[in-house]
């Protein structure tokens, strides 16, 4: 892929409630596809949590950011040493296409595109209701990317907490009301 086909690493909102993100990764689109459904890779980026790969199974994810970097950066008030969040997968097509409820607020959607040796990844968020909530889903869209991109290039990625931090103020001035 040229630098010039190169998505930008920003989400924008597609829809009023509906943001899309995309990222190229480095493949093949099957080492991808085990970052997003096996609970040991997943957590080195996102959340751990045992998916059955059948569609309608339930799950849980449990997010520990603090355990993401080293070091974490500086946790916001309000934030726990982790988060859980029940899910069920909605649609599944083995390595291209993974969806799923987002608790009980709105949909995602991961689609794996092979660009020769690299993996375009497109991550749409749905029913995303209220500024705020678009917000910290936007911002920690982007920084879990980029700590997944990190990971799967072999870096080390930045401390997470400030890094969404600076992410959550570029998107409060990037999003619309």
């Amino acid at each position: 892929m040229s630098a010039v086909a190169t998505p930008d690493t920003y989400g924008t909102l597609v829809e009023p409630t509906t943001l899309k993100i995309q990222r190229v990764l480095p493949g093949p689109i099957e080492r991808v596809w085990a970052y997003l459904t096996e609970s040991d890779l997943r957590r080195q980026w996102l959340a751990s949590g045992d998916m059955e790969m059948k569609v309608g199974s339930t799950f849980e994810f449990c997010w520990r950011n603090d355990e993401l970097t080293n070091p974490p950066g500086n946790k916001p008030d309000g934030f726990g040493e982790e988060h859980r969040m029940q899910s069920r997968i909605t649609e599944l097509d083995p390595p291209r296409k993974l969806a799923f409820e987002w608790g009980s607020t709105g949909g995602v959607i991961f689609e794996l595109e092979s660009k020769g040796k690299d993996v375009l990844l497109t991550l749409t968020h749905s029913r995303i209701a209220d500024r705020s909530t678009r917000l910290n889903i936007s911002a920690g869209w982007h920084a879990h990317l980029d700590v997944l991109d990190a990971r799967m290039k072999g870096m080390e990625p930045e401390p997470f907490w400030d890094h969404w931090l600076g992410l959550k103020m570029e998107y409060d001035e990037r999003l619309p009301d």
